[in-house]
This record gives structure tokens, C-alpha cells and sequence, in this order.
């Protein structure tokens, strides 16, 4: 059963019941009169290595924001996260914009990103995020957001379409664009049919841009909470210096290798992890890495201490010589750090420490 935050609007229910549904919803606040209750769940994506072509697929770049639901009936406007939080008293520009959009009703599906010097930047988004409305009111007029438009829920007349097929929601979806779509502001995202071109933007698509590929079925109908799209991110490599291990919790064997790259003025700091060690290849490492233990690992920035996710064991860490390195595969980068664990990819014995730098993880 879907959470209260995730409801799913019931298939082939008319306008007027989602109406009462979300005022319900709403407790009769800002939000009562949308056709779709804000509890709405937007459509979700699995991963996958490889980009689909069994059926009839359109393809999509996957953008590196914030997804959220933007719903608006007369003045009132809403944005909600995947997660089903309010994100209005966040991207209080955001909310102005479409406010003041001709359309008067509408819900559809997007990303909030940030651009700061001609890259979209993620650490600009997770800056909004902050307790304090000044701070929020003052990034919104330095760094001001825009809203990706990539699907339609409700049109501008007020028809839900979440039953209707991909073209149908695509059409619609355009027509909105071109009555109401402001150059960085708001925007209608792109997409293929031909999955050659897809598998190029992983490719050549200049770093930091996009985030990958989504890929959705064009003879289904938007299926709100459902992981029915497929997702293939853009994968890249670095050469790391193992700086320092963890053991396993409740073990005496490695658990997880730490990363870190020298930056100009030879400085190795920590950059992340990998916890992708086979189960043979576990005690020899083990062996290996005890015999390189000394500090202090990392010169620079080093793994924090424990959280409220860590236990005093699983914080801890052991330094060790700056003489291995590794290979891994990561997908994102966020204020010069793996944003997610790494896939240990090989060893690389043939590699200077010294020749691993920051410069394999920047935008190019």
C-alpha cells in the first residue's frame, strides 16, 4: 500500500472526485483546488547498463536537479520532491514563475536545476535547502532556478491525462511549451525515438550537463509511483589512491578502500569510497593493506567521523601508505567528491600515485 505521501490517483477517476481528493488532501489549504492531489506520485525509473530497444521506446536526457511535481490551479501553486515534501518555500522564484504563467491549471512533471557559470551545478540546489528564508530569498535572485518540463499529467484545460499513452502526453506537453515556455526559466526538454542518438548523448553530451538517459515506454500510460521507466546513467573512470581502509562491521576483513586524489599543491584528500571487494579477494587485501598501515593516509581532507547513520566500528578508519591505486567507476560529482560509493573497477600497479589528480573528475 502507497504511503500518504505517495497516493496514486485512482485509474479512470474523474476530475471532480481528484478535485475532492485533494483538498482532502490539502486539509483545504493552498492547495485544494488542483486537479491531482499533491500526494501524487510521479513515475519512477530502474537502472539498467544498457539502453532499452525491445518495443517502442522514447529516450530522454536524465538531468543532474531535483525531480518534482509542479501543480498550479488559479494563484495557487505547488511543487513537491519525489519524496512527496513541499519544495515551494525553497525556489520561492520557482513559484512566482509559474504563478504568473497564462495557463491557469496544470500539473506536470519536471527538474529544478541550477546553472552557475555555465554548468548546472547541484551544489547550488542542496544550498536551498536551508532553514533560514533570507538566505533562500537571496540565492533565488543570485542563482535563480529553472524548471525542465519532460511530462503532463493535467493539461492546461484541465484534463487528467495520466491514463493517455506517451504521444498523447507529449503533444499536450508541447503546446503548453509553446504558450508558456520562458528561455532559462522554463523549459521543454528534449527527446529521441532513435536509440543510436541516446546511446551518443552518454557519450559526447558535454560533462555535467546531463546526468544520462531515461527511457519510456510510448504505448503506456504515465503510471504514477511505478519504477516503469529505465534509467542508464553516464559512467565514468578515475584512477584513486587507496589512502585508508575500513574493516567490515563485525569482522576482522577489509570492508570498503579510501579514495583520494592530490590536488596542485600535492595534497591527497578524500574523495570517497569503494566497497565493491570480492569475498576471495578479501583476506589477502586485508593482509596487504595492514602492512601498509601508517599515518596519516590522506594529507588534506580526510573521511569524517561518525554520523548518526555510522556506529563508533563503522566510522573508525585505518590509514595507510599512499602506494596503491585503483580504478573505479562513479557517476557523479558534488563539491569535488563522489556523490555515491564507487565500483572498484581493477588495480592499477602501472599507475604513479602522484599522476592521480583532480583533473580526471572535473568538467571538461
Amino acid at each position: 500500500m502507497p504511503s500518504p505521501a505517495h497516493q496514486k490517483p485512482t485509474k479512470g477517476a474523474g476530475t471532480s472526485r481528484l478535485t475532492a481528493k485533494a483538498k482532502a488532501t490539502n486539509g483545504g489549504g493552498t492547495a485544494g483546488s488542483f486537479a491531482l492531489p499533491v500526494s501524487t506520485a510521479p513515475m519512477e525509473a530502474r537502472s539498467a547498463t544498457e539502453i532499452p530497444s525491445d518495443g517502442a521506446w522514447q529516450y530522454e536526457p536524465k538531468w543532474d536537479g531535483f525531480r518534482c511535481l509542479a501543480f498550479k490551479s488559479g494563484k495557487e501553486v505547488d511543487l513537491r520532491a519525489k519524496s512527496g515534501k513541499p519544495l515551494g518555500r525553497f525556489f520561492p522564484e520557482v513559484i512566482a514563475l509559474l504563478r504568473q504563467l497564462g495557463a491557469s491549471q496544470f500539473v506536470v512533471d519536471g527538474e529544478l536545476v541550477i546553472e552557475v557559470d555555465g554548468r548546472l551545478s547541484f551544489d547550488a540546489l542542496q544550498m536551498r535547502l536551508h532553514p533560514a528564508a533570507s538566505r533562500v530569498q537571496k540565492l533565488s535572485q543570485q542563482t535563480p532556478a529553472r524548471l525542465i518540463l519532460f511530462d503532463m499529467l493535467v493539461d492546461a484545460k484541465g484534463v487528467i491525462l495520466t491514463d493517455k499513452p506517451l504521444p498523447i502526453r507529449r503533444a499536450s506537453l508541447e503546446a503548453f511549451a509553446a504558450e508558456n515556455a520562458i528561455e532559462f526559466r522554463l523549459e521543454l526538454s528534449s527527446f529521441t525515438l532513435d536509440r543510436q542518438e541516446a546511446e551518443h548523448w552518454l557519450t559526447s553530451w558535454e560533462a555535467g550537463a546531463t546526468d544520462g538517459v531515461v527511457a519510456k515506454r510510448r504505448d503506456r500510460p504515465y503510471e504514477c509511483g511505478e519504477r516503469a521507466m529505465v534509467k542508464v546513467k553516464r559512467l565514468k573512470t578515475a584512477d584513486c589512491v587507496v589512502g585508508g581502509f575500513r574493516y567490515e562491521s563485525g569482522s576482522d576483513e577489509v570492508g570498503s578502500l579510501l579514495l583520494g586524489l592530490y590536488d596542485t599543491d600535492g595534497t591527497l584528500n578524500h574523495v570517497g569510497f569503494t566497497a565493491t571487494i570480492s569475498d576471495k579477494e578479501r583476506p589477502t587485501l586485508t593482509r596487504r593493506l595492514e602492512a601498509l598501515q601508517e599515518p596519516p593516509g590522506f594529507t588534506g581532507k580526510a573521511p569524517g567521523g561518525p554520523s548518526r547513520w555510522s556506529t563508533e566500528r563503522s566510522a573508525k578508519w585505518e590509514p595507510v601508505r599512499p602506494e596503491l591505486v585503483v580504478e573505479v567507476r562513479f557517476d557523479q560529482v558534488s563539491s569535488r567528491r563522489f556523490r555515491h560509493g564507487t565500483k572498484l573497477m581493477r588495480w592499477r600497479p602501472d599507475k604513479d600515485p602522484r599522476q592521480c589528480t583532480y583533473e580526471q573528475i572535473e568538467p571538461r
